[in-house]
C-alpha cells in the first residue's frame, strides 16, 4: 500500500481480528494449568454446564500417567465452547487457576 509520498506502508491489524480470520470455525478448548490430580470425569463436570460436550482429554505422561497439567475439551458447537471459555478462564479447578484458549487445528 503506498501513501501520498510514494512510500510503501504497512497494513496494521489489531490482535483480535487476526486471531478471528485465522482461527475459523472450532469448538474445541485447550485447557492450561491444571492441577495433576484433575482427571477426565473432573474436567468434563466442570464444564458440562456450558454445553454438550463431545471429547475430553486430559494429556498425561507416558512413563509416570500423570496428568502433563493440560488437555481439551471439545463442544458439538463453537457457541458452546465460547460460552465456556469466557466463563471458565481464569476460574480455579482443583486448586488451580486455569486458562483457556481455542485449540488449533491439526
Amino acid at each position: 500500500m503506498r501513501g501520498a509520498n510514494g512510500v510503501v506502508g504497512i497494513l496494521r491489524m489489531s490482535v483480535l481480528p487476526r486471531i478471528l480470520l485465522t482461527r475459523h470455525s472450532c469448538s474445541k478448548l485447550f485447557v492450561a494449568g491444571l492441577s495433576w490430580d484433575t482427571n477426565e470425569p473432573v474436567l468434563k463436570e466442570a464444564f458440562e454446564k456450558h454445553g454438550e460436550i463431545i471429547e475430553v482429554k486430559v494429556i498425561c505422561d507416558r512413563v509416570s500417567g500423570k496428568s502433563r497439567g493440560y488437555g481439551f475439551v471439545k463442544f458439538t458447537s463453537e457457541g458452546e465452547a465460547t460460552t465456556a471459555l469466557k466463563e471458565m478462564d481464569g476460574q480455579v479447578l482443583d486448586g488451580r487457576q486455569i486458562r483457556l484458549q481455542f485449540a488449533h487445528k491439526e
